[in-house]
This record gives structure tokens, sequence and C-alpha cells, in this order.
């Protein structure tokens, strides 16, 4: 693929990270577990120690925490030069560092996103409050019990809490809920029942999302599966705001996890910073630990660290996402429990695809060549066709594209596509969920389904459309849009995830003038709005998009 030099520049731009946590002298977690993790995501990782660990891959011996004054100096240090673009929390080593870290983030880091990491228990296995029981000098560990950590100066404070199935039960400990003082973590079914509720407990009591760690969980055979809880999230669809999804991924064969928390946490920080929402930073962090256990190795007698392995590029390290939502929701469904199976499929190179309102616009554009094209009549306007009209224009649309022997996709209005016998529907992932979907597979209908970063894009491939658009890729008028702009890095990464299983489309602000940019990005197709709806002359237009495509796209 030839170079790109917009993606190379947004690659090449690191933004600062902290990682605020404790020092292991063993290399495999904490401060260097987070800085290695950092560096290799593409951020310029900056530390602020909260303790000096004496450990190895065995055993953690001793635990001394810096002292407040130079907490405090690190941190003010950091923000006069170095201010970040998100901050990830380990080990606080007591209460007193809690609320102090907890306050001065609030005051001097609004809107600067945090990930809390609440550690408890080192990943080789041994529990770091007995640890400072053990160390030598009382006098320097007695403060040192890290599970009676009250972390609740963080509730609204954070934005996403990442504990483990023993962090969740602590943490829960204090909340009056049912289930709230039976153990969690045992071998029955009921388990994981009592894990869920403690969960949704702890998200409540924080008020920010939540991601609960299972791949320690008894009761968790084959599968690694972590429970994401989102809060109301303003960057994101309102259709998964408040939701709750299983985060399911092949459990790995190896013993060498240590820093395994660590990295995920640092991780999510890392793609944050890049300009990830939280459901997408998440979803890469997994896989970026589901690639590095696969590559760990083992320096040391216990337990080894992670392997660094670059961005993930590989649709078989995302998990599968899973909704916790009631049976109807279709975004739920596997195409393969639909009566006639997945939506047809379409070649990979579906050409230049315009979207347009006019039925007169897409006639020629027809007549101009297009062979794939979308009819996007709003109906939440002042000016929107009643419904007569509207059917009158879906009918004639359709008709247009049986005569130019063209794929016509019609978007939102399926019932109508279905009746006058389209081609094909467009959907969004808000339309998806409330649609027939098994009526629009019973009629032959393709399904194009909309995405707009790595977890749309992740549940919409489970159900097999015939094509998934990537957006909005730059700033647009055309819609107003939750989340914002990919970018072309972005692109990058969802073209590397997706195009290997269906075809892509790219979608938003693209025209002449970044169409080069678009297609080295590595994208299947590009749809183009404005670029041809607002030109003097749309078919010349069209017909110029669609040779500098082709030309560049065959490169």
């Amino acid at each position: 693929m030839a170079a790109n030099p917009l993606v190379e520049s947004e690659l090449a731009a690191r933004p600062v990270v902290w990682t605020i946590a404790g020092s292991d002298s063993g290399g495999g977690a904490g401060i260097q577990a987070d800085l290695l993790t950092l560096h290799d995501l593409g951020c310029h990782g900056c530390s602020v120690i909260t303790a000096i660990t004496a450990q190895n891959s065995v055993a953690v011996t001793a635990v001394e925490p810096v002292s407040p004054a130079m907490l405090a100096a690190q941190l003010e240090a950091l923000k006069a030069d170095l201010y970040p673009a998100a901050v990830k929390i380990g080990l606080i080593a007591n209460q007193a560092q809690l609320e102090f870290l907890a306050q001065w983030l609030g005051d001097n880091l609004p809107g600067v996103p945090v990930i809390l990491d609440p550690v408890m228990v080192a990943s080789c296995g041994d529990e770091l409050q007995h640890a400072a029981s053990r160390a030598q000098g009382a006098a320097t560990v007695s403060t040192l019990d890290f599970s009676g950590l009250d972390f609740s100066a963080f509730a609204g404070r954070a934005t996403l809490i990442t504990p483990n199935v023993t962090e969740v039960a602590r943490l829960v400990s204090g909340i009056a809920v049912p289930y709230a003082g039976e153990s969690i973590g045992e071998e029955a079914e009921s388990d994981c029942t009592r894990w869920r509720l403690a969960v949704r407990a702890v998200a409540r009591h924080f008020g920010v999302s939540l991601l609960a760690k299972g791949g320690d969980a008894r009761w968790q055979t084959q599968h690694a599966s972590d429970l994401l809880l989102l809060s109301d999230i303003g960057n994101i669809s309102t259709l998964y705001r408040g939701g709750e999804f299983y985060l399911e991924s092949p459990r790995v064969d190896t013993a060498n996890n240590h820093g395994s928390g660590c990295t995920l946490s640092s991780a999510i920080a890392a793609f944050m910073a890049k300009g990830m929402v939280l459901p997408d930073a998440v979803m890469m962090a997994k896989a970026y630990v589901y690639e590095g256990l696969k590559a760990s190795f083992q320096p040391g007698s216990g337990p080894g660290p992670l392997a660094r392995t670059g961005t993930p590029a590989s649709l078989s390290s995302l998990p599968k996402v899973r909704w916790v939502k009631e049976p109807s929701a279709k975004l739920t469904k596997s195409a393969d429990d639909m009566p006639a199976g997945p939506f047809p499929a379409l070649p990979r190179d579906l050409g230049v695809y315009p979207v347009v309102s006019d039925v007169a616009l897409l006639q020629t554009l027809l007549e101009a060549g297009a062979k794939t094209i979308q009819l996007r009549i709003k109906t939440d306007t002042p000016d929107s066709p009643d419904d007569a009209a509207l059917e009158a224009a879906i009918v004639r649309a359709i008709a247009l594209g049986k005569q130019y022997q063209a794929r016509l996709f019609i978007n939102d209005h399926w019932q109508l596509a279905i009746k006058h016998g389209a081609f094909g529907v467009h959907l969004g992932q808000e339309d998806a969920d409330s649609a027939a979907l098994e009526r629009i597979v019973a009629a032959g209908l393709a399904l194009g389904l909309s995405s707009h970063g790595v977890f749309e894009a992740r549940l919409a491939l489970e159900l097999k459309p015939s094509y998934l658009a990537l957006g909005h890729i730059f700033p647009t008028t055309t819609k107003t849009m939750p989340s914002p702009p990919q970018g072309l890095s972005m692109l990058t990464t969802l073209s590397r995830l997706f195009s290997k299983s269906l075809p892509t489309v790219a979608i938003g602000g693209i025209d002449g003038t970044n169409l080069t940019d678009v297609a080295a990005t590595g994208v299947d197709n590009i749809a183009v709005v404005r670029a041809v709806t607002q030109a003097s002359e749309p078919a010349a237009a069209y017909r110029a998009l669609a040779a500098a495509w082709e030309a560049r796209h065959a490169r």
C-alpha cells in the first residue's frame, strides 16, 4: 500500500498520557508495563510514581509509598509542561493518596479521561497488603492495607473503572445491595449472577462507566468474558448509552499474564488519548491484551509479562460483543438465526457510491454510470414529503435502479423497499435495532449498515450485512453526529480490521481533495454526498470522482 502522508502525520503525533501507579522492580507490571504499552501504541508516557515495590515474577516482598510532597511535586511538574490527553491510575498506596489524587485531578484536569484500575492484587497472585505486612520497617508500611481502600472519592470523577472479580467484590462490600455480602467467584452458575449484580451496584455507586474483568472468574471456561457498563456518554449513539455488554474472547492458554490489568487500563488510556470514544478504546485495548497474551514470554521463574505487539490489525483479536438486553433487540441476533441466513453478498468493488435525496439527481447519476447508489429521503424536516409523495419517490427510484441495472439502496424506509422490490436497504444502527430484519432477509434484499467506530462495527458484523459503512471520516454538515470524525488513522485501523470480512465503505466529507488519502487507508469503497449533490454539474463531478478513485485504488 502506498504511503499516506496524512495518516503518517496523525500517527507521528504522540499524545501525552500519564500513568499514576507503583513502580514494579521486576518490569512486568505497574509503571514499567504502562510506559511500554503507551510507547508501543504511539503515545508519550509520563509517570507519577505512588509507591516503590520490591517484586519479581513470583512475589511482592515490599511496598513503600512516596511522600505526599513528592506525589504532589510530580503532578505539578507534569501539569506545567506535559499536559495529558488521558490519565491511567493504578496502584494507590493509601487512603490519603487516593483522596488527594481524586481531588487534584478533578481540580486540575477537567475533561481529561481518567482510567482507574483499582489495584488490590498483583497478577503474580500475591496480595499487596500481605507484602506490606512482610516488608521491613513497620512504620513505613503501616498504612498499606490496599483491601481497605475506599475509592468513593473517584465517584463521578473517573471516566472508567476496571476492577477484576476480587476487586469488584471488595468495592461492593460497603454498598447495600442484594448479594453484596455473599462470596463472588466460586464455581456455581449463580456466582455469575451475583457478580453481575455487584458490577451494576458498583457502577451505580460511582456513576461512571465500568469494565468488570471476568477472566479470573472460576465459572468461566473456554472464553474470558468481561462486562462493560456504559454510562450516559455524550459522544456515542444514544442506543448504547447506559447499555451493558459482554466482551468475549477465547481464553489464551498461558500462565504469562503478569501485568495484564495494567496493560489493559493503560492501553484504554492510550486509545482514548488518540481520539477514540470509550467503547472503541476498550475494544482495541482488549484486542491488544489478547495479542499480548498470545505472544507473552517468561524471563523469570514465575509468570511472565505480555508482549507489546502494536495496534491490533486482525478481526480475530477483537472480542465478540454480546448485548445484555431483552431478546427483541435486533442487534443481539446473529444472522445465522435469521430464517433465510445472512444477507446477500456483494462484490468487493462497489465503485464510488453516491447518496442523494432527490430522484431526479439519482437518475442523472445513473445516466452518468453510477452502479451503486442510495436514496436517502429525510422525513424529520419541515419540507419532508408526505407519505404518498415519499412512496411515489421510492417507487420511481426503484424502477430507475432496475432500468440502469444498478444496486439501489433505500435508506431507512425498509417497509417500502420490501413492498416495491428494491435491491437493498441501508440502515443506521438505531434503525436496525427496531427494524424487522428477518423480513428484509426473507425478501432477499441486501443490507448496508452504518457504523461509527470499532465497537459499532463489531456489533454490526454479527448481523452479516452485505456491506459495512465506516464513518464519518471528516466533518460533515449533512447529518448531526454524536461521535467525532474518525479521521484517516482510525479509518486505516477499521479497514485493516473489517475489510477482509465484507466490503467496507467510507463516508463523511469525502471529495476530490481527500480522495487520494482515503484510498491509501485500504478501505474498499467511498460514499459521496456533498461532492456530487452540491456540485454545479453533478454528472461531471461523479465521473471525475469515479475516475480518480479507480485510478488511485487500482494501485
